[in-house]
């Protein structure tokens, strides 16, 4: 048997992540999905539900380097679940839906997006999940609004502790020059930066900062919780 020439095959990664979606795609079929909410079936989280949900206020002052930031609801009850069964139980479905309601969350707005990026794993990280959630959001929010997904344009350099259980300073210096960004990619656009859920907003400013660093003209922080540090 004659061997797949080298740029035939696909990387291990994207061939497990492949096989994961595949098996998704067959439970989903012989087991339905229920919406988290109310228990409706046909999808995780229905549109009646998703559109019960509050628009938290507009935030414009998390940090110089992000001109705003937007979250599409407070993380609690069924959307907190829902983002945890996207981030840690591999339920892809989710990205779409909950990428959904992030268009609905900027249409609040008058930020005019150019670009979308998504804030990065680091590649141990990556490499123990196998997929980065906020990669998925953005990728299936571009398909929506008809924008490039600028995939790697930004980069978390180094390996940091998880935010949860550290105070508002510590959370920030953990993810202090954690990122870095390609000017080739990104200088002079106007990006929409992507994540799951934001708390103080020091991961995401971190990332605003290298993008900014590297020429972004201004950039608008979307997430689709947002959650207080108490």
């Amino acid at each position: 048997m004659t061997p797949l020439p080298r740029s035939a095959r696909l990387p291990a990664r994207t061939a497990g992540n492949l096989l994961e979606a595949l098996w998704q795609s067959a439970l989903e079929f012989l087991f339905p999905p229920h919406c988290l909410a109310c228990g409706r079936i046909g999808s995780h989280y229905c549109p009646h539900c998703l559109a019960q949900l509050p628009f938290p206020p507009i935030n414009h002052a998390l940090g110089e380097a992000l001109t705003l930031h937007i979250a599409a609801a407070p993380f609690e009850g069924a959307l907190r679940d829902a983002i945890h069964a996207l981030k840690y139980k591999g339920v892809r479905a989710l990205a779409p839906i909950l990428a959904e309601r992030l268009a609905q969350a900027l249409a609040q707005s008058d930020f005019e997006a150019q670009a979308i990026v998504a804030l990065p794993l680091h590649a141990e990280r990556l490499a123990q999940r196998g997929y980065n959630q906020a990669e998925l959001l953005a990728r299936a929010l571009a398909a929506r609004l008809q924008l490039p997904h600028l995939p790697d344009a930004a980069q978390r350099i180094r390996p940091t502790a998880p935010q949860v259980g550290l105070n508002r300073q510590e959370r920030a210096a953990n993810v202090a020059n954690a990122f870095r960004a390609d000017p080739e990619r990104v200088r002079g656009l106007r990006l929409l930066l992507v994540d799951d859920v934001i708390t103080t907003g020091a991961t995401m400013l971190a990332c605003a900062e290298a993008l900014r660093s590297a020429g972004a003209s201004a950039i608008c922080g979307l997430s689709v919780g947002v959650a207080l540090l108490h």
